[in-house]
């Protein structure tokens, strides 16, 4: 007897099984200001489209709301915070470079609650799964040098705590 085929929605649902809710919801953001690059629009916009998503059921839906809209109003002050530990201007960044730098700096900004390893990782991942070949490096390249600036504090009690085991 042959197994019964999957859904698509039970295939979406065991997609996302491992994935926690705050995951899902920085992969619809980074779609959000990926979105936003490529083709403008407002946050409210973009969030309404991506509420529409399968997706979005199974994301942390007020963590996505508020970096979404928290990334879209301090676009410019995160790219002065990002500027200087680039090799280049951030406009000539990927448009998935770009995003997930982005919010991962607000993370590190506005979010001391979130370990900024823990930030980097999940900047990590995204970079693997939806940028270039080589991205993932570039972006924990940049992110590394911005968790010295931004988060010194953790970063030096961090290593204290190395250093006594």
């Amino acid at each position: 007897m042959s197994a019964l085929p999957e859904t698509a929605a039970s295939a979406d649902k065991k997609m996302n099984k491992h994935k926690s809710r705050r995951r899902v919801a920085r992969e619809l953001v980074l779609q959000g200001l990926y979105q936003w690059k490529i083709a403008g629009g407002t946050a409210d916009f973009i969030e309404q489209q991506l509420c529409e998503s399968d997706k979005f059921k199974y994301a942390d839906t007020k963590y996505f709301s508020h970096v979404l809209h928290g990334v879209l109003q301090d676009v410019e002050a995160l790219g002065k915070h990002i500027q200087p530990s680039l090799d280049r201007s951030i406009d000539e960044l990927s448009p998935v470079e770009m995003a997930i730098l982005l919010l991962s700096t607000f993370e590190l900004i506005h979010h001391p609650e979130i370990p900024y390893r823990a930030i980097i990782n999940e900047a990590i991942e995204l970079a693997r799964t939806y940028g270039g070949s080589d991205g993932y490096k570039y972006v924990n390249g940049v992110l590394d040098k911005l968790a010295v600036q931004l988060r010194a504090i953790e970063i030096k009690a961090h290593k204290l705590a190395n250093n006594r085991t």
